[in-house]
């Protein structure tokens, strides 16, 4: 394995695949430019009996926060996404599995992979529009999320 990176090496972040829905190649084109928001806290909670021998909190894990997840990519034209947004518009509960992969630099060995539960996109932003501009039009998708499991 002659790409194989050393122990302790880190990866780039510009290799990556993200796969809306169940099966490759069945759900809305996901070539996003980038990828944020990827997180998940823990809410500690401070609780300190009245007999309790030191007068320290013991701290306690309560609830877990999932932090929404925020996709960008060039305007393609393809309105994959924004049907999937109409759905849940509609009253259709199309909450689907996003999987992201990060890429070792070869760009066939997955590095490490986020399996974000349950996502529904939950807000659309347009690109900024303007005459005197040369940028890529870009779209941003959040997506809100149940459970993110990291591999």
């Amino acid at each position: 394995m002659a790409n194989q990176k050393p122990s302790g090496y880190p990866y780039s972040q510009f290799n990556y695949t993200v796969l809306v829905g169940t099966d490759p190649g069945t759900g809305p084109n996901a070539a996003f430019q980038e990828v944020s928001g990827l997180g998940r806290e823990v809410h500690i909670a401070e609780y300190r009996g009245g007999n309790a021998l030191f007068n320290t909190p013991v701290k306690v894990p309560g609830s877990v926060k999932i932090s929404d997840v925020t996709c960008k990519r060039g305007l393609i034209g393809n309105l994959d996404l924004s049907s999937w947004m109409d759905n849940l518009s509609n009253g259709t509960d199309d909450a689907r599995p996003v999987v992201i992969n990060l890429l070792s630099e070869d760009r066939q060995t997955v590095a490490q992979t986020w399996t974000l539960t349950n996502a529904r996109l939950m807000k659309y932003t347009g690109p900024s529009l303007t005459g005197k501009g040369t940028d890529v039009a870009i779209e941003e998708f959040v997506l809100s999320v149940e459970r993110i499991d990291i591999k």
